[in-house]
């Protein structure tokens, strides 16, 4: 009689599939989220992504409707693809909440990033910093002696992109705001 090649969590006397069918992938999310804008809400959409260990890679808050006092989160967050389903239908019922919606899933969407770049260098250094600058078409906000602050917008690849360029350039130091997005179309 020849071994059987049965895999772990399943035996051979039983009918039913005991392995999980939960996937491992990890999957980047964006989410938009419409609050009311009163105090707290952020504190508690917050709190329950903290209180269950799910991670926030990007946040970005603003008003949108200034009359109805809503505003929108844009939460981009990484997870299994039942992780990310879990994160919106709690979203969903918590009562500021108005509408949840996860662009990544939608169709396609614009995302975008402002981030504040500052390069100390000198010499060929100084001059290399501008041309790249001006190849990612990043602006020059502030320039002194010795350290140029750029400012750039576009796709987080892009920013993440350029900022590894400046690294071996001298840069100091970085600030992001996170992503903007919304969907295309209509």
């Amino acid at each position: 009689m020849s071994a059987l090649n049965i895999k772990k969590g399943s035996t051979s006397h039983s009918a039913y599939n005991l392995r999980p069918t939960f996937s491992d992938v990890h999957e980047t999310h964006t989410l938009a989220v419409i609050v009311d804008n009163e105090p707290g809400v952020l504190a508690r959409v917050i709190g329950l992504f903290s209180g269950r260990g799910y991670n926030i890679d990007s946040l970005t808050v603003a008003e949108v409707d200034h009359t109805g006092h809503t505003s929108r989160i844009t939460i981009v967050t990484t997870g299994t693809p039942q992780v990310i389903e879990q994160i919106k239908a709690q979203l969903g019922r918590i009562v500021p909440v108005h509408d949840v919606h996860d662009l990544t899933v939608e169709g396609p969407s614009v995302e975008r990033e402002l981030a504040l770049l500052k390069v100390g260098s000198e010499g060929d250094k100084r001059v290399e910093a501008l041309r790249l600058a001006d190849i990612f078409r990043a602006n020059v906000v502030d320039s002194t002696l010795d350290s140029f602050v750029f400012e750039i917008t576009g796709a987080p690849d892009k920013i993440d992109a350029f900022a590894d360029l400046m690294r071996p350039l001298g840069l100091n130091e970085i600030a992001r705001t996170g992503v903007a997005a919304l969907p295309r179309g209509s």
